[in-house]
């Protein structure tokens, strides 16, 4: 039969929330659009990233093995002059567990890591990345707001992740479903916040931008 239409995919909204690691692998369960690592973020380690200079703060972008993440996130910081101490180490081997929970979860060896200062409204429009599957972390200042969209692609209401607190988001190339669940960077322009964030994608998925492009429903 020509003319015919294709079958619509199921739509993926669901918010899957755990206080354990583990948690994380529920992304793969059907309706799931994002799987949710509920942490505490010591009170130390808070007051030492907070107060760290923007300046100072790392800056990284590059494919590595899940292995090699703490002694990248450690070479940034030598990059910028950020002094060796107990809450740094707290910082680079955090980036570094996270990325192995995200590679066993995703099944690879290897990822994409970024470490984003932002100090303006990036990605501030709700939407889903062109990316298979991404964690993101927020080291300092608020965290990724997130929430279901409605037929019209606008989100009515939405939640944010606290500081520490891990996620990983389904993109719009996540097989047999679509992404009903759309995610922004929190509007921080004009506020004098700072904000680092972490992000781990899949060696494969090439999008270069948090936002990604804007999702359309259909």
């Amino acid at each position: 039969m020509t003319g015919a239409l294709r079958k619509p995919r199921p739509r993926a909204v669901w918010v899957a929330a755990s206080d354990h690691s583990e948690g994380l692998g529920r992304i793969h369960e059907p309706g799931v659009a994002a799987a949710l690592w509920r942490r505490q973020r010591d009170p130390g380690f808070a007051a030492w990233i907070e107060g760290v200079s923007p300046d100072k703060l790392p800056r990284l972008r590059a494919q590595m093995a899940v292995t090699e993440v703490e002694a990248a996130v450690h070479a940034a910081c030598d990059v910028t002059g950020l002094v060796l101490s107990q809450e740094r180490q707290t910082l680079a081997s955090d980036a570094a567990a996270l990325a192995r929970v995200f590679g066993a979860v995703m099944a690879t060896t290897r990822v994409q890591v970024r470490l984003d200062v932002i100090q303006t409204n990036a990605c501030h429009k709700f939407h889903c990345d062109r990316i298979t599957a991404r964690l993101l972390c927020a080291y300092r200042g608020h965290g990724t707001e997130y929430g279901p969209a409605a037929a019209d692609g606008i989100v009515p209401r939405h939640n944010a992740l606290a500081p520490f607190d891990a996620a990983i988001f389904r993109g719009t190339l996540w097989p047999g479903e679509d992404c009903g669940l759309l995610h922004r960077s929190p509007p921080i322009a004009g506020t004098g916040e700072t904000r680092l964030l972490l992000v781990v994608d899949l060696p494969e998925d090439e999008e270069d931008c948090d936002c990604g492009l804007p999702h359309l429903l259909s």
